[in-house]
Formats: structure tokens, sequence, C-alpha cells
């Protein structure tokens, strides 16, 4: 048996008479053994598989740069690689697509792709969309350790202007980053609270009090208390926009524009009520004032902001769109169907509640989703049958895509404890890690000190550095270690 550093093979036939589709390997994935033949290998050349195959001609040094170890009288390929993953990438060969099995990481699989030199075009779209899920989910975990560490680290070369910018920002954003950020969040929270009620209690008419042309205004106390809301609500959006690292993205984020709408209508009713009656008439401005405060109500989505659980049903009704969609196409073909139904049976009886079609829509629209008022309903007979076959086809519309809504909403609130938990845990990795570098440097220097003491007459009283087949070398400063994040990718 020739060394491996020999560039000839020793069973390779110099005439070359064997041809490569005929030829059989065999290859040895930790510790599972498949023969192959070169005529199947061949149909993907710029796989591994393949290059095997005509690499025999080239020699150990062509051999080894491809797998880990190699027996010539065998003829045996040998690779330390996941055997799972492989039974699934060999598929290629035989079916032209491959399916990722169940208990499989999608990142360590494509990893195992990119070595066999598979393409991903082979993968089914199905185990497709679970890779592009799982590089979303890497993708969101970094970035959440990469804005716990911007918060965790200070750049001394920023200017002091910048630095402030940081601090408001984390101050007014991030309640969880200090005691003050938390006491900040919560007087935010009851000032929407506070604004929210004062808007509803305004309405009363006891709480009122008439102007001096006899029109019905809110209470001067509960104005006072609005004003100082809104004083509130400016100045966190004002310190927000200024310490924001992105304004533009800032000013056109979804919760930021619902601020502005909270926000703007106390100062346009502002203006109008002092400048406007000016410009037209009273009873314009009058009108154009309550138009504004309606929109007050705009400042409960405000909430949103400091509770998870809106955000997550916001993100799962967006991820919902296709049931929501299904849901309302089910009710407007029944709401068309019915309602022309019951016009049509409903003109015989001459007390007819069904005057029209468009009006019978208002009809089928609240028997479909149960809630019947009253206002109109069938007389005859045939009438009623409808209605009541109605309501029940309503009630199974709507129940059919109910749980799968339920569903998304299941899941994305478990993906996004997940997703926080992973970036913890990946802190804490970085951290140990951090830690045992900074222990390789003691390490070393005991092992010199146990040098020393061997060499010197009082072994026995120096320190002693033991080693074990189970111990694990800690990795020196200039390695990089490699957190489970970058495994994956």
């Amino acid at each position: 048996i020739k060394m491996a550093g020999d560039s000839s093979f020793p069973d390779m036939d110099t005439d070359g008479s064997e041809k490569s589709e005929e030829m059989e390997i065999v290859v040895n994935v930790g510790g599972v053994r498949q023969v192959f033949y070169g005529d199947n290998l061949n149909q993907y050349p710029e796989t591994r598989l393949a290059e095997l195959v005509n690499c025999l001609s080239g020699g150990y040094d062509s051999i080894f740069s491809l797998c880990d170890d190699y027996d010539p009288r065998k003829r045996e390929f040998y690779f330390d690689r996941d055997p799972d993953a492989f039974k699934c990438i060999i598929d290629v060969y035989y079916f032209g697509e491959i399916h990722m099995k169940k208990g499989i990481c999608p990142i360590c699989f494509k990893n195992e792709m990119e070595f066999w030199k598979v393409d991903l075009k082979f993968l089914d779209d199905c185990c497709k969309a679970h890779l592009t899920e799982k590089k979303e989910e890497l993708e969101e975990i970094a970035r959440r350790v990469q804005l716990i560490l911007d918060d965790l680290g200070v750049d001394a070369s920023e200017s002091r202007w910048k630095r402030c910018q940081k601090c408001i920002w984390k101050f007014l954003e991030k309640p969880e980053s200090s005691y003050p950020a938390r006491v900040i969040a919560v007087l935010s929270f009851l000032f929407i609270l506070t604004s929210s009620v004062v808007m509803c209690v305004g309405t009363i008419p006891d709480l009122q009090v008439v102007d001096a042309e006899g029109n019905r205004m809110e209470h001067p106390t509960l104005d006072s208390i609005e004003t100082a809301c809104i004083g509130w609500f400016t100045m966190e959006y004002v310190l927000r926009l200024i310490s924001s690292p992105n304004k533009f993205h800032f000013a056109l984020s979804f919760m930021n524009i619902v601020d502005v709408l909270a926000i703007l209508p106390f100062y346009v009713s502002l203006t109008l009520t002092h400048l406007g009656a000016k410009l037209m008439e009273l009873s314009n401005v009058q009108q154009a004032v309550q138009a504004l405060r309606i929109m007050r109500i705009a400042r409960i989505f405000k909430l949103a902001r400091h509770s998870s659980g809106l955000q997550t049903l916001t993100y799962a009704l967006k991820r919902s769109f296709k049931e929501l969609g299904l849901l309302l196409m089910y009710l407007a073909v029944g709401i068309f169907v019915f309602s022309a139904l019951g016009y049509t049976m409903e003109q015989s009886h001459p007390e007819t509640l069904f005057k029209s079609i468009p009006q019978s829509f208002w009809w089928a629209i609240i028997t479909m989703t149960t809630v019947g008022y009253g206002d109109i309903y069938p007389k005859t007979t045939l009438g009623k049958l409808n209605a009541a076959i109605s309501f029940l086809c309503g009630v199974i519309a709507i129940a059919l895509p109910i749980h799968p809504i339920i569903n998304n909403f299941v899941r994305y609130y478990n993906k996004q404890r997940v997703l926080e938990t992973a970036a913890k845990h990946e802190l804490e990795l970085m951290e140990l890690n951090s830690a045992e570098g900074k222990a390789a440097g003691s390490r070393s220097e005991l092992e010199d000190l146990s040098r020393e003491g061997k060499e010197g007459p009082f072994y026995s009283s120096r320190i002693k550095v033991s080693h074990s087949d189970t111990f694990i070398h800690l990795l020196s400063e200039e390695k990089h270690y490699r957190t489970r994040l970058q495994s994956c990718k």
C-alpha cells in the first residue's frame, strides 16, 4: 500500500479500460455504507459524489481533496458527515428531487447540501418553506441580539450628542432597559387610559356645561385634563423623533402615524377655534371641530405600543389575510343569494318589509351573523324557511376560517416567545465563551508552572495539571468561538 502523499493510484489500470460509467464505488458516511454506480452519479457531474468517480485517475492528492479518508483495497471513501442528511441527499440521483426528513435542522441540511455540492433547486418546495422560515427566525434572533449588544456597547468615538440620543431612545422605547424607563412606560400607559376615559366621560350630558350661545361643551376640568394628556403625548413624540436613529423610517412607521393622528386633531381644532371663525362661518367651524374631536379615538391604538398581546394580534391578522378573505367571500356570496331569495319570496305578502334587494342586504347581514335586530323580518312561510337556512349557513361560513386564524395567533405568539428565549440564550452563550476565553490564558499559565515543576526538585509541591481523555481544551483568544447562531449559518 502506498502512502497518502503518493500521487499514483495503485488499483487503477494503466490502459484506462475501466469506464467511469461502469465503476462501482463505496461511500461510508458516518458509519453508513452506500454503493453507487458511475452512470447514476454522472447524471449530476458537478456534485461531490460524481467528482469521486472521476478523481481516481488523479491519485491520492485528488482523492483526499474530496473525502476525509480512503481505503484503496475496498475502494471505499470515508466522510465524517451526518448520515441521516446524506440518506436524503442521495435521492437526487434516483428521483431528481430531495425531501428533508423531520427532525433535521433546515440550516444544517442546507450546509450538508452545499458540502455535497447539490444545488438547492432540487429541494422540494415544502422543504424550501421550512428553510426560509428557519432563516427568518435566525435573522430575527440575530437582529434582537444585535440590538441588545448595541444598547450594552458604548462607542467612545461617538459625540456626546449621539450618546445622549441613544440614552433618550432607550429611555422611551425600551422599558426593559432600566427601572426609570419602566416608570415612563407605565406613565405613558396611564396617560393613554386617562385620555380615553376623559373623551368618553366628556360626552355625558350631566357633566357638560352650556356656553353663552347655548351650546353644550365639555367641562373645563375635563378639558384641562385633556390638554395635559396631549402635552405629554406631544413631548413624548418630539423626544422620540429627535432621538430616533432613522427619522424617515420613524415617521412612516404605523404606530408613529397613529401617534400623530392622536395628537393632530387637538391642535387643528384649537387653531380653527381661534382663527377659523374669522375665515368662515361659526357653524362650519364647530362642525369641523366636532369632526376632528371624533378622531381622538385613534389614541386608543397607542395602547398597542405597550401591549405585546395587541401587537401579536395585529401580526396574526396580517398573516391571516387569506383566511379573512375567504370569510368575507363566503359571507358576500351568502348575503347576495339569501337577500335575493328573501326579496323574491316576500313580494307576495302585502305588508312586506323587503322593498328591494339592496335593502335586503342589511337583513341578510344581520341574519347570517346571528345578530337579528328584528327591524326587518320575513312574514311568509318560504321567507322564514329562507331565513333559517341563511343563519345556519352563516354560522358554518364564520366557523370554518376561525380555527386557522386562531392557529396563526397561537403559532406567532409561541414563536415570539421562542425567539425571545433564543436571543437571551445566545447572549448567555456569548458571555460564557468570553469567560472561557479569559480562562484560556490562566490555563496556559498553569501549564507553564507544571512544566517548571517537572524540571525543578520540588515538583510535588508545585501546582499540577491533570489531563484526561474527556477534557475539552479551551480555545485560545486568537480563535473565534462559534455560537449556535453562527453554526446554523
